[in-house]
C-alpha cells in the first residue's frame, strides 16, 4: 500500500517537513517558513497533519530495523503538566544513551511502576541483566515483584545518565509551550524518541570523519524508514 496515496505534495517534502519537526527544537510554524524559502507553500495546519500521521508511521519503521539495545536500564520519572494537570514520564535508557521507552502516565505509584516494567519487557523480548533507578519505592515493588533476579542499583548519581536524557524533552516541551492532551504528549514523546537515537551520534565523542559516517549512515536508515 502506498503511504502516501491521495497526498498532493511528494514524499520528499513530506518527509522533509516531518524529519525538520523531530531533528530540531522546531515548531510547525517554523518548518512553514523553512519550506517557503525552498519555495513550498504549505500551511503549518498541514504539517502538523503530517507530523501526527506520518511520525508515528516513520517511527515504527525504524523500530523494527533498530539492532537493539544494551543490557543495562537505566530508569528515571519526572513530571510533565497537561492542562494544567500532573503527569509523570517514565523514561527508559541502555548504557549507550538510547531511548529505550518513554510512557507517559498519571501516577508514579507501584502500580504505575509495574506497569512501565510489564511495558518493558514486553517490548524489550527478554529482562535486561541490570537495572539503575533512584531511590524511589515504587521500583523497588516492581523490581521485587516482576524481575527479582535481575541486578538492582540505586547508589548515588547512577542514574545520571537517565536524568539528564530528560533534557531534549524538556527543551521540545518549552517550544511548544506544554503539550496540550496526554495522547498528543504521548504520540509526540514516542516519535522523538525513536528520531533521537537515529541522530544522537555523539558528535563531541568521536573524530569529524567518523562522525560524518555515522551521519550519513543515519541519513539512509531514515531513507529507508521514509521509502
Amino acid at each position: 500500500m502506498n503511504t502516501y496515496k491521495r497526498h498532493r505534495f511528494p514524499p520528499e517534502i513530506i518527509s522533509y517537513a516531518v524529519w525538520l519537526y523531530f531533528r530540531f527544537n522546531l515548531s510547525h510554524r517554523d518548518v512553514e517558513d523553512l519550506l517557503a524559502q525552498r519555495n513550498v507553500t504549505v500551511s503549518y495546519e498541514t504539517i502538523r497533519r503530517w507530523c501526527i500521521k506520518f511520525g508515528a508511521t516513520y517511527a515504527r519503521r525504524l523500530r523494527r530495523k533498530h539492532q537493539g539495545y544494551g543490557d543495562t536500564f537505566y530508569l528515571d520519572e519526572v513530571f510533565v503538566k497537561i492542562r494544567g494537570q500532573q503527569h509523570y514520564l517514565w523514561r527508559t535508557v541502555d548504557q549507550n544513551g538510547e531511548v529505550v521507552d518513554v510512557f507517559l502516565q498519571r501516577r508514579r505509584d507501584s502500580v504505575a511502576a509495574k506497569r512501565f516494567f510489564r511495558r518493558l519487557l514486553r517490548s524489550h523480548g527478554q529482562e535486561p541483566r541490570k537495572i539503575v533507578t533512584d531511590k524511589l519505592g515504587s521500583y523497588v515493588v516492581a523490581h521485587r515483584e516482576l524481575i527479582p533476579d535481575v541486578i538492582y542499583d540505586t547508589s548515588k548519581y547512577a542514574n545520571n545518565r537517565v536524568e539528564q536524557s530528560h533534557e531534549p524533552t524538556r527543551v521540545r516541551e518549552r517550544v511548544m509551550r506544554q503539550f496540550k492532551s496526554f495522547r498528543h504528549a504521548q504520540q509526540f514523546l514516542g516519535v522523538h524518541a525513536v528520531v533521537h537515537n537515529v541522530f544522537n551520534l555523539g558528535r563531541h565523542l568521536v573524530r569529524a570523519g567518523h562522525y560524518r559516517n555515522l551521519r550519513e549512515g543515519a541519513f539512509r536508515l531514515w531513507a529507508t524508514a521514509v521509502a
